[in-house]
């Protein structure tokens, strides 16, 4: 799919669609005027009639409109416009994609971009190419059906790039998408990092691959231990870029990457286990981010490392009870199988201060308690430093994907104490679930900034959205991305 700039007049672009916004004030972006005063008043008209209120995501086609050489009109609602932000930008673009990609359009064209700052542009069209992939990756009969090209009017010859840089977040965004959306017996660790070898050439990132024997030579006995009941090896995945200084240490994404999790012997009952292929979402996202960063050249020095496992149910499985050994010397004593996730980072974050991480991000499908807590749409932050965790919230506030803080009281560490071992891998229970998950992980971080993202919320939508097909979302690709733009080195 091509995404180009325009500057044909939107009466006169012959496409299949156009697409042109209104806000809930009734006020009607440059293009939707010059359409209206065309059409004979018409989309004033039909606002004053209340057929539109320019709600954010409404979504109302116009067939047919006089004096408009394309086929359809779209009006686009874009709510208050003092509200109006990236978040917005990036859902608005992205619902009006989903809808008309529901049918076979070749070119399609967005007029939104009038007064949109340059940031905003760029979410727009990350959302354009967003919008026009669903998750029907195996139907006959597809219910999205990508353009072949979309085009932006509003950046002139986009002297900015800032066409460009929107192409590289939603590809970006796609990828992640896809990977998530694949089934288990097509995206395991030996092929999922076979993908990441396939990206990092195309984008000049360094890579490193660890195989089983690599991984035993590491003394990566936790990571191991979930990926014993498969008879698919684990891998650990390590890409660099390096766009700063030399002496530049770097900022480092950990990813959780379970391509598929039964839960091991303390087996998920089967309505749960069903999306389990996304339990490597933190990996597929991690990879995007560094997709992004290496093609937009920031000038900053990044490490993306993905643990990848399955947890199954072999003879080999890691049992309750079991007392492993992580690569840091920390002993773990096995109460629940079903906590694995934990376990694998807990050695890829070892790694990552190796690998002289100056500040961490960690993003997992950790726990059902933070869906609990925040619901499926906020993903819950955790860190052991204050400055960075604002740091963090702020980037993602920026882009839209919204998180929330938890506390982290040392009291909570009492909770994982193990009276075998140094410590055990569930809290007491239920409660605080989300949070000694959290507690767990800054046993393998010292004391190096580290902020830990619980995305089990958002990483997956059981239904479609307004601006999204049910599915991988690619959340928070564009937050590691914006957190990489604004980073400054150690």
């Amino acid at each position: 799919m091509q995404l180009v700039s325009t500057t044909t007049p939107v009466t006169q672009n012959d496409v299949d669609a156009v697409v042109v916004g209104l806000y809930s004030d009734g006020s009607l972006n440059g293009a939707a005027s010059e359409m209206d005063q065309v059409a004979g008043g018409l989309i004033r008209r039909l606002f004053d009639q209340k057929e539109l209120a320019g709600k954010l995501f409404e979504l109302t086609p116009l067939l047919g409109v006089a004096g408009v050489s394309a086929r359809q009109v779209l009006v686009v609602g874009l709510g208050e416009r003092h509200k109006f932000d990236r978040q917005a930008a990036f859902r608005t673009a992205s619902a009006a994609s989903r809808h008309l990609a529901g049918k076979p359009r070749s070119r399609v064209a967005f007029y939104l971009d009038d007064g949109w700052t340059a940031e905003q542009a760029e979410a727009g069209a990350a959302g354009a190419l967003v919008g026009c992939q669903g998750q029907d990756l195996y139907r006959a009969e597809k219910k999205r059906h990508p353009f072949t090209e979309v085009q932006w009017a509003g950046r002139g010859d986009d002297p900015g790039g800032v066409l460009a840089r929107g192409i590289i977040l939603g590809e970006s965004v796609n990828l992640t998408r896809r990977l998530v959306n694949e089934p288990p017996d097509n995206i395991y660790p030996k092929t999922f990092a076979k993908r990441a070898s396939k990206v990092a050439k195309e984008c000049g990132l360094e890579i490193e691959i660890w195989n089983k024997a690599r991984l035993e030579k590491e003394r990566c006995g936790s990571l191991l231990a979930v990926a014993k009941g498969s008879t698919k090896p684990a891998r650990l995945v390590i890409l660099r870029y390096n766009g700063g200084p030399e002496d530049s240490k770097p900022l480092c994404f950990v990813g959780k990457g379970v391509t598929f999790d039964s839960g091991g012997l303390s087996l998920k009952p089967s309505d749960s286990m069903l999306t389990m292929k996304c339990d490597m979402a933190g990996a597929a996202t991690v990879l995007g981010a560094m997709r992004a960063i290496a093609l937009l050249q920031l000038p900053v020095n990044v490490i993306g490392l993905m643990g990848l496992v399955e947890n199954m149910t072999g003879g080999a499985a890691m049992k309750l009870g079991d007392v492993l050994t992580a690569r840091n010397g920390r002993t773990i004593e096995v109460h629940n199988t079903d906590a694995e996730g934990r376990l694998v980072l807990a050695d890829v974050l070892d790694v990552a201060l190796e690998r002289g991480a100056a500040k961490i991000v960690d993003l997992a499908t950790l726990t059902g308690a933070c869906c609990v807590a925040l619901g499926l749409d906020v993903a819950g932050l955790m860190a052991n430093d204050q400055g960075w965790a604002d740091t963090v919230t702020a980037a993602a506030r920026t882009v839209g994907e919204p998180v929330w803080q938890l506390p982290m009281y040392p009291e909570y560490s009492e909770q994982i104490k193990s009276e075998v071992a140094d410590i055990k891998n569930v809290g007491e229970g239920r409660w605080g679930g989300a949070i000694t998950a959290a507690k767990f992980l800054e046993e393998f971080v010292g004391k190096t900034p580290w902020v830990h993202l619980d995305i089990a919320g958002p990483a997956f939508h059981d239904k479609p959205l307004p601006w999204t097909d049910a599915g991988g979302s690619g959340r928070f690709v564009r937050t590691l991305v914006e957190l990489a733009r604004g980073w400054s080195g150690a």
